[in-house]
């Protein structure tokens, strides 16, 4: 292990945008970097340049070009940031694709494997991968980043969408299953112009500059963290906080329908609506309230 290297950080599609900004900042808070961006044929090291401009700015970094997709990425990444730093102390998972444009009608079943196969099944198994690596260090971090389409979905991006509730739901399962660990998890759905969300004739937004997300995720990597299953938003330097909750719902006398509809607006209101820690909190407060006596409560 290099006792020069105070906390390695991996930070995957680090060549641009949001992710970019992910391995400046870290590299600013003295991490070092493996930079990951698969090189791609007729176009410029962006992962190589992101590396020199962190090491010319005095700090510590290395390119990587594995395509996180690839048939044992996830191990070849690893084993270069093992290499190069002798140990990983966090991992901001970025790297991701968008997806062709369409409606469920138009949608093509393959574009939507390519998208899960990259935004979860590759983020999954660098994951695995990392986590006992992850686990050795006295402050492991996991930072997810995921997508406000993964908590409300989006119009004409349904294998997107998918991909990313996917990876919410992966994390907080991680997150609740390592919660007895000294390894944190958690989610961050940044808002950014990056070429991702470019518009041809739109000028991009300077409020939403990828650097003014990039805090959340130093911090989220940091072992200043204590946060552990949580998902945070960030643009523009202005930062909350996400959680799927349920209301208070209500009692039926009978096994009818024509109950349900009439109380409809009862069962949906989310006054008083609460977040649970995992799926068997919630059930258990379900269960809890269940009386077969009830008369319409």
């Amino acid at each position: 292990m290099d006792s020069s290297v105070e906390r390695a950080v991996i930070v995957t599609g680090a060549g641009k945008g949001l992710g970019a900004a992910f391995a400046l900042a870290m590299a600013s808070e003295g991490a070092a970097v493996l930079v990951n961006n698969r090189l791609r044929q007729d176009q410029p090291d962006s992962a190589g340049a992101i590396a020199d401009t962190i090491r010319a700015q005095g700090g510590r970094a290395l390119a990587n070009y594995q395509d996180i997709a690839a048939p044992g990425a996830a191990q070849a990444l690893v084993k270069a940031a093992l290499d190069a730093f002798g140990r990983i102390d966090a991992i901001i998972f970025n790297a991701g694709i968008i997806g062709p444009a369409a409606k469920l009608p138009d949608m093509d079943i393959a574009a939507l494997r390519d998208v899960l196969n990259t935004n979860f099944l590759a983020q999954a198994a660098l994951a695995q991968a990392a986590l006992p690596h992850l686990l050795a260090s006295p402050s492991g971090r996991m930072v997810f980043v995921s997508s406000s389409a993964g908590l409300h979905g989006v119009r004409g991006r349904i294998p997107y969408a998918a991909s990313k509730g996917a990876l919410n739901a992966m994390a907080l399962t991680l997150a609740d299953e390592l919660k007895r660990t000294a390894l944190r998890v958690n989610v961050l759905c940044p808002y950014a112009a990056t070429p991702m969300t470019a518009q041809d004739g739109v000028a991009d937004d300077p409020r939403l500059d990828p650097a003014y997300a990039a805090g959340m995720a130093a911090f989220l990597a940091s072992e200043a963290c204590s946060a552990n299953g949580q998902i945070f938003l960030a643009g523009g330097r202005r930062y909350r906080r996400a959680r799927m909750v349920e209301g208070r719902g209500a009692s039926a006398p009978d096994d009818s329908s024509a109950w349900i509809a009439a109380h409809l607006d009862r069962i949906a209101a989310m006054d008083g609506a609460r977040e649970f820690s995992g799926a068997e909190a919630a059930f258990a407060d379900l269960y809890a309230t269940i009386d077969m006596t009830n008369t319409g409560g």
